[in-house]
């Protein structure tokens, strides 16, 4: 894709595609865009979008067809369902799926591509809502190496790095392993906050201990904070973390892989979706500080 004059369709324009698009906007790319709920993608149209009434439609004039939805079924039903978006794609256009979906859905997605003549990039992102917007996402991307100049201006447009990392499916592999481990990351803080306070400290004395030492981790600390102030507005949705939880234990049980730490704070976050599947990760401290049956004081005599 050496020119920007090339359309391309971004199929979900939710909290971190409707980003994604406005950047690509704001590079000089032409872009339609398509939204199960049309609202969402109508913002854009203020923006230079052009409003697409299905993902056929988004796909029909396009070059490179952009999926960030929610799982894999949403991906599916976008690009093969009624007025799916794979139908409408010319042979040698591009497909890049950036949605956290799991191996397995990444594997049939790449055949469902190749079945159709279509190039297929598997190209999650690390990074959230915020980063989004400052195009300051990091791209995982993995596909042919003949696909590379054609995309990545686009890259270059949404992200401030990109990482080659070989064949389809090696993006996919990574972001797991990155969200596993902002996973662990979010359930030790909010246990060690809830520890702090059972031993009757200030939560917060254990985020000035952190500052600025070798234990500090700036993401565990942003989220810590968050914990404290009890400030859960959504950059990384708990069903979404849960989600990816789930994605990386089936493909450590596919990989004959036990993910014991991963397993135990999936079945505790499960307990956490009906009341906060909506809400940020950090609003995994609830679970945490839930109460607890009597235990010792500070003062090491027993509640």
């Amino acid at each position: 894709m050496t020119s920007r004059h090339h359309e391309i369709a971004v199929l979900g324009t939710g909290r971190m595609g409707a980003p994604i698009a406005r950047n690509l906007l704001a590079a000089g790319f032409e872009v339609a865009v398509w939204n199960r709920t049309p609202g969402r993608a109508r913002e854009l149209a203020g923006a230079g979008a052009r409003l697409a009434a299905s993902p056929a439609d988004a796909a029909g004039s396009a070059d490179v067809v952009l999926t960030m939805l929610a799982d894999g079924d949403a991906v599916d039903h976008a690009m093969t369902g009624p007025e799916g978006a794979v139908s409408a794609l010319r042979p040698g256009s591009v497909w890049i799926q950036m949605a956290t979906v799991g191996v397995d859905w990444t594997e049939r997605f790449s055949a469902l591509a190749h079945d159709h003549g279509v190039e297929f990039v598997d190209a999650p992102v690390s990074g959230s809502d915020g980063p989004a917007r400052d195009a300051q996402l990091v791209v995982l991307a993995s596909g042919t190496d003949a696909v590379h100049p054609r995309v990545q201006p686009l890259f270059d447009a949404i992200a401030r790095r990109t990482l080659w990392l070989g064949p389809a499916g090696n993006g996919t592999r990574l972001k797991l392993v990155l969200n596993t481990w902002l996973a662990s990351m979010a359930e030790a803080m909010a246990e060690t906050l809830a520890f702090t306070e059972a031993l009757g400290l200030e939560q917060g004395l254990f985020l000035d201990a952190l500052a600025g030492g070798p234990l500090e981790a700036p993401w565990a600390t942003s989220k810590g904070r968050a914990m404290l102030a009890r400030e859960f507005t959504p950059g990384f949705a708990l069903r979404l973390a849960f989600k990816d939880a789930r994605l990386a234990l089936e493909a450590g049980r596919e990989y004959g892989l036990e993910l014991p730490l991963t397993d135990a704070l999936a079945r505790r976050w499960e307990l956490a979706i009906p009341r906060h599947g909506d809400d940020d990760i950090a609003s995994v401290i609830n679970a945490a500080t839930a109460p607890k049956p009597a235990g010792r004081r500070a003062d090491g005599r027993r509640s």
